[in-house]
């Protein structure tokens, strides 16, 4: 009986040893949160759920909390002045090309401050129209390599499309050309050793992205990188929308046709583009390669690479949007396959409407995340008094990310209209600036709304209560969508 009476006491203090622990874990997060959450709205959130359910909530701060990657913010600072060196020897080779002028929109200057990047002339830049365009022009660049090859990408499947990509890169590493293939490793959940086996033993570097390496960052799994980049030769450089998939190239029936778009640059610019590429490396594997500096001019076009990530203290991603649609004078053009902005976005559509800008947003008509779809249609609605013409794709996946700003500056690159991309994710896009580039943007654009039915929101009254309060449900969870 004084055995039981023992066991019983050893389990019920070691109980109330785990609530006592979980207890204090929820109070230490809350005044973690209290510090560092960055709305009034989702520090109270986190408070209340901490303090009262701790059981539950300290997992999940712990996972989806953070909104700062301070993991990469430390790694960075061991090698701080190597990295300085390499970013300054990458502005210097860009000084004969910078446009940083009076002459430059406000919100490019603004830009500039966001990213370590600036407005350079010299460049070409193409549109490539979904996956078959895009992907014969990358693996015909890649085909030329003579130096190195530089490929990052958000997502890569084991199948038709990621096997040729493999392919092609092992190719040109038994040429000798140096290749690096850096992938998302929750993106790329599920890639197998069988696909990555063969480009180890071609001597490929290849390195996954994983935020929660070290013992610090082991909770960080929240924060990903978005980035879909390749760089050849420090001269040619592609991103966009589009990831590696078979989906992409219309070989999914149920997302099929895929409506995506991507760019080539040559220039001066491509420079801009590997020093991000350089520093995502730098963080998966802490090394340093040898690259190209030297700028080609291959154009006369100005344009400018725009990354954002969860290591400043601003919110780069979602301020670039605020700037740019604040500046805009005659349209904002914008496609968003998910449209959950934030509150400064939001406000920044709906005053441009009202100067009397030409506001038009085209979202996916057919969603692959039915809760991100339901949260979309609160912000439609919340644009249908102030005359911004919403419209969704008949067909397919829509799943480019394009903005044209005036008749001016053409926006291609991997930011959604999202708070993971506003805060959570590492994205990028290059800006533009030629009219001509824009008349091509605007025709792309109008024959993807002649292609779209458009929303009226107005209508949306009459739905029934379940349909609102799924809505509303949605929305609630917008923040960690």
């Amino acid at each position: 009986m004084l055995e039981n009476l023992l066991q019983w006491l050893s389990v019920d203090l070691l109980l109330g040893l785990s609530l006592l622990a979980f207890y204090l874990l929820g109070w230490a997060c809350a005044v973690h949160a209290l510090s560092s959450a960055r709305t009034a709205q989702g520090t109270v959130a986190w408070l209340v759920s901490l303090v009262s359910f701790p059981f539950f909530a300290v997992p999940a701060y712990l996972v989806f909390g953070r909104n700062r990657f301070a993991g990469r913010v430390h790694a960075f600072e061991a090698r701080a002045d190597d990295i300085e060196q390499l970013l300054r020897t990458c502005d210097d080779a860009l000084a004969p090309f910078s446009l940083t002028g009076a002459d430059s929109p406000g919100w490019y200057r603004a830009v500039a401050q966001l990213s370590r990047s600036h407005l350079v002339s010299g460049n070409s830049a193409q549109l490539l129209i979904n996956g078959q365009a895009t992907f014969a022009s990358i693996l015909s660049g890649i085909a030329r390599a003579e130096q190195y090859v530089l490929v990052q990408f958000y997502m890569i499947h084991d199948d038709l499309l990621g096997r040729e990509l493999r392919d092609c890169l092992i190719e040109r590493a038994n040429a000798g050309v140096s290749v690096n293939l850096l992938y998302d490793e929750i993106g790329s959940w599920g890639l197998s050793d069988s696909f990555l086996t063969p480009l180890h033993e071609a001597g490929v570097n290849v390195s996954g992205f994983k935020p929660e390496q070290g013992r610090r960052n082991r909770f960080q799994i929240n924060f990903r990188n978005h980035r879909k980049m390749v760089v050849v030769d420090g001269h040619t450089g592609w991103l966009g929308g589009l990831n590696v998939g078979d989906e992409y190239m219309d070989r999914v029936p149920a997302l099929s046709p895929w409506r995506d778009t991507h760019m080539r640059l040559e220039g001066p610019v491509v420079l801009q583009l590997q020093s991000v590429m350089l520093l995502d490396w730098y963080w998966a594997t802490r090394q340093l390669p040898a690259l190209n500096w030297q700028p080609r001019p291959a154009g006369d076009l100005p344009a400018m690479i725009l990354a954002t990530g969860p290591t400043g203290p601003l919110e780069a991603a979602s301020l670039y949007f605020v700037s740019a649609f604040s500046a805009a004078r005659e349209r904002i053009w914008l496609t968003a396959p998910y449209f959950v902005p934030d509150e400064a976005v939001m406000k920044a559509l709906q005053l441009a409407a009202l100067r009397g800008v030409d506001v038009r947003i085209l979202t996916t008509g057919k969603p692959d995340s039915w809760l991100v779809h339901l949260a979309a249609y609160h912000y439609f609605y919340a644009l249908k008094d102030v005359n911004v013409t919403l419209m969704a794709s008949r067909e397919g996946f829509m799943h480019q990310k394009v903005c044209l700003i005036d008749d001016r500056a053409t926006v291609v690159g991997s930011h959604n209209m999202d708070n993971r991309s506003f805060r959570l994710n590492f994205e990028v896009a290059v800006i533009v600036d030629d009219p001509a580039l824009a008349r091509e943007t605007e025709a792309m654009l109008a024959e993807d709304f002649a292609n779209a039915e458009q929303l009226q929101p107005r209508d949306w009254d009459a739905r029934p209560l379940w349909w609102w309060a799924a809505v509303r449900l949605a929305r609630l969870l917008s923040p960690v969508l």
